[in-house]
């Protein structure tokens, strides 16, 4: 057990790579509760939403979820978020533990005006995931409309008395659900998911996995995480999810400028990015460092974000903030260890896995 963000999370049960590999082979169940739920109502909470969030917000329909970014005025990364459309005015969001209670405070400097009720249901909530490429068949042992989602997209259900809301996303490169329900509730949910698996099973479908496989699985699918590929001082054009920023929101009906624009704006007319982030696959067995610089031809040319040796790949790999010229797939670059020694890299196509592929 380790805190983080001041909650006592779980890190490893069994060990990293038997959990990582149980999440890629059959069902991995994660308490991701630490994760922030504000709910975001009112007759302006759209215009709000568009405001805020990178990603267009106004033609989401009701029961579809969207991945966005949170940025400062210097096109920074504040978070990335998941957006629920619960109904016309009725929003919930998903924010990182570490920037909850920093983003609270930003939520009310966008508020400005608007009529718009935002409430921090976080500690009233719990929230776990199961992911893997036998989770939905497992949820069909439940619910026989769950494993019938589409990809973003949730469902909300009513379970005795407590309402529980199911969305088919993800942070693994895995299928899978995630499911909030009230906090109170979460222990008896937890058995009733667990009741016909034995998790000391060699062979059991389903077992409890750690924040250390949630890292190296997020890794492997390429997908960036706040404190390494996205932060404050990073450009969000530069993050490689340029599929959540919509340039052109405030030209379309319902959208407005959301905070940060004006600077990515700026970022573009200049050619874009300075440094972009990529993903390296590393010689040998020795696994870099976040921190570490990244050099070409003995000039630093970046900085190590996130690294580890692939369970899944059985090499080494790690992702970077780079130089924009030097970001092309196939490029050679050094990682210096700090002690007058490197590692060779070259820069590989993200994501680094695919399941099924």
């Amino acid at each position: 057990m380790v805190d983080f963000a001041g909650w006592e999370m779980p890190l490893i049960y069994r060990g990293v790579f038997e959990e990582h590999r149980q999440v890629r082979s059959s069902a991995g169940m994660f308490d991701v509760s630490h994760m922030g739920r504000v709910s975001v109502k009112g007759r302006h909470a759209r215009r709000f939403l568009e405001r805020l969030c990178t990603r267009r917000i106004s033609d989401m329909q009701a029961g579809q979820c969207r991945y966005s970014l949170v940025c400062n005025e210097r096109g920074g990364v504040r978070d990335d978020v998941l957006v629920y459309r619960m109904d016309e005015d009725d929003f919930l969001l998903v924010v990182n533990a570490s920037n909850r209670e920093k983003l609270l405070g930003h939520f009310e400097q966008v508020r400005g005006d608007l009529s718009v009720n935002i409430e921090d249901r976080t500690l009233q909530t719990a929230m776990v995931a199961l992911q893997g490429p036998k989770a939905m068949e497992i949820i069909g042992h439940f619910s026989k409309e769950i494993p019938t989602l589409k990809r973003y997209r949730f469902a909300v259900k009513n379970l005795l008395v407590m309402k529980i809301i199911v969305s088919r996303t993800g942070y693994t490169g895995e299928d899978g659900v995630e499911a909030i329900l009230p906090a109170g509730a979460i222990g008896m949910a937890m058995k009733l998911m667990l009741k016909d698996f034995d998790p000391n099973s060699e062979t059991s479908a389903i077992k409890p996995a750690g924040l250390a496989a949630r890292d190296t699985l997020r890794l492997e699918a390429g997908m960036p995480l706040y404190g390494h590929e996205l932060g404050e001082d990073m450009n969000a054009l530069g993050a490689g999810v340029d599929f959540a920023i919509a340039m052109d929101k405030a030209d379309v009906e319902g959208g407005e400028p959301f905070v940060g624009m004006e600077a990515l704006k700026a970022t573009q007319a200049k050619g874009g990015p300075p440094k972009k982030v990529v993903g390296l696959h590393i010689e040998g067995k020795r696994t870099a460092r976040q921190g570490m610089v990244v050099q070409r031809d003995g000039r630093a040319v970046g900085e190590v974000t996130s690294a580890c040796m692939s369970p899944t790949l059985e090499r080494v790999i790690a992702m970077a903030w780079v130089d924009a010229d030097q970001a092309a797939p196939g490029t050679s670059l050094r990682i210096s260890t700090g002690k007058d020694a490197v590692l060779e890299a070259v820069v590989a196509p993200l994501p680094f896995y695919k399941a099924g592929k």
